[in-house]
């Protein structure tokens, strides 16, 4: 953008599904725009092992929303049948929840009426990890690790139960293999919804570091 001031160097932040797509900005921006520079890649309570995410929060009117919109938008973009993981009653509650858009706080609780239709009827078989294609989908959206070079801050609410803390603190020490530098923020007292809100000072510290080309933390070594 001319006169925005702007260079080469990027970095990028995300909560939750943003998280995710965070993550996925590490692992292409080389091949999507190599004459950028990523400096760093900070994700807060990211969606990360989505089968394993899924089973977990099956109970929870929070994993139901989620499981609806994937299942809906799924279908849609690669043509797996949802009929074959839901049941028919339950489609008008997940037609309804796919066209309502969480902006602000007050959409989470708009969506409890849909929500609590689908603790009547919903999926049609006990884990859609098990049923193709459905599982080869979710193994394909599930983000692998970053070039090395690329550092991570991740950030957790440890009373997180959407994102629980181990799914993430797994990821992490996948990404600590893989020889990547990751600083590793818990907030003690956050679930998910406040997560990101509650980390933006010290991710917006990282990130900020980032750019003048400073080390990058690593608590990779502490584990």
């Amino acid at each position: 953008m001319p006169g925005a001031g702007g260079g080469r160097a990027f970095a990028v932040w995300g909560h939750s599904q943003g998280g995710q797509v965070a993550l996925y900005t590490g692992i292409l921006a080389q091949s999507y725009a190599p004459d950028l520079q990523l400096v760093g890649v900070a994700a807060a309570a990211p969606a990360t092992e989505l089968g394993t995410l899924l089973t977990d929060d099956s109970d929870t009117a929070g994993g139901r929303n989620i499981t609806a919109m994937t299942l809906w938008s799924w279908s849609r973009v690669y043509g797996a049948p949802i009929s074959s993981v839901l049941t028919l009653p339950a489609m008008p509650a997940v037609d309804q929840l796919a066209g309502e858009c969480i902006e602000r706080f007050f959409d989470v609780i708009e969506r409890r009426g849909p929500s609590k239709e689908l603790d009547q009827s919903f999926l049609s078989v006990n884990n859609i990890s098990d049923v193709e294609p459905w599982r080869g989908l979710l193994a394909n959206n599930t983000p692998g690790t970053l070039p090395p070079a690329v550092p991570v801050f991740l950030a957790q609410g440890m009373k997180d139960t959407l994102v629980r803390p181990a799914v993430t603190e797994n990821y992490m020490q996948g990404l600590c293999k893989a020889g990547s530098a990751v600083q590793w923020h818990p907030v003690p007292n956050s679930g998910h919804l406040l997560v990101a809100r509650n980390s933006a000072g010290s991710a917006i510290d990282w990130i900020a570091e980032r750019f003048p080309g400073a080390p990058a933390p690593n608590d990779c070594r502490a584990n």
